[in-house]
């Protein structure tokens, strides 16, 4: 659940905390599997029910062709063997789909840097109106009353400089010279003006705007960004993104991700660490 403050007006609400909605996840194609194991001679089953560790476990074993003669103690002991021997690419058959929601743009800036076994698609400011915002505000101002005033004061102004922008823009543009000189087509339609307004006018919005953003990513990946992101030196909101993660991950696939643990830090919060780094 995202944590909000109350509107401070109509049009502003401040977020603390964010949010990961898990809105996809594999399934395992049961007769394709034990059509290709019956095929080849052997008949194998992993002891794990979920689909993500499963599938890594295939995908491992496919390398030797070790079906015939299992490791003992099943899925765990596997994918730890994986995990101490830095067998990586087998993780990355893993795939999670998620929604994050109350992040800031500065969040985001920094978790698209993180390509390899991750994809994006984030809110378009072009065409989503930023009239009725939401901001995320630090913990470190948020929790000092001076600071707190300031940062929401700027978050007002720039707010109000947005409006007050996208209206008069979209006005201009109407006027077919207007329009030409703003290369906007004379004849462009009300969707193309309110592009065109909302395109320039966002250039006054803080990097504390809400934003909304769809992730897919393998398991490799999100081993890769928790260890990077869930550093005691990552930047405070997205350490918080990181622990999100995590709480899913152990949830959803505790084999793939049960090493990891927290250590807690002097403020109050968490770092995540595990033995098997860079996987």
């Amino acid at each position: 659940m995202v944590t909000v403050a109350p509107r401070v007006d109509e049009s502003i609400r401040i977020i603390t905390e964010p949010a990961v909605y898990v809105v996809g996840k594999q399934t395992i194609e049961d007769a394709e599997l034990s059509r290709f194991l019956a095929d080849h001679g052997v008949s194998w089953e992993s002891d794990s029910e979920i689909a993500g560790e499963v599938l890594t476990e295939t995908a491992g074993r496919v390398c030797y062709l070790s079906f015939a003669k299992p490791r003992p103690g099943g899925n765990a002991a596997y994918l730890t063997h994986i995990k101490e021997v830095g067998h990586g690419s087998v993780l990355e058959h893993a795939v999670w789909n998620f929604v994050i929601t109350g992040v800031s743009r500065t969040l985001t800036h920094e978790l698209v840097r993180h390509r390899a076994g991750m994809s994006y698609s984030q809110l378009s400011q072009r065409y989503v109106d930023e009239s009725i915002a939401e901001y995320v505000e630090p913990d470190i101002i948020a929790n000092d009353p001076e600071l707190h005033a300031l940062w929401l004061e700027s978050v007002k102004q720039a707010h109000a400089a947005y409006v007050k922008i996208a209206e008069k823009l979209n006005a201009k543009l109407a006027d077919p010279k207007a329009a030409a000189a703003a290369m906007v087509p004379p004849d462009a339609d009300r969707t193309t003006r309110r592009k065109t307004a909302r395109q320039a006018a966002r250039s006054v919005l803080p990097n504390a705007t809400e934003t909304k953003i769809f992730v897919t990513a393998n398991a490799r990946a999100l081993r890769h960004f928790l260890e990077q992101r869930g550093s005691a030196f990552a930047e405070p909101e997205i350490r918080k993104l990181a622990g999100k993660f995590l709480d899913i991950l152990q949830k959803d696939a505790p084999n793939l991700f049960g090493d990891y643990v927290r250590v807690p830090l002097p403020d109050g919060t968490f770092e995540v660490t595990t033995p098997y780094k860079k996987v």
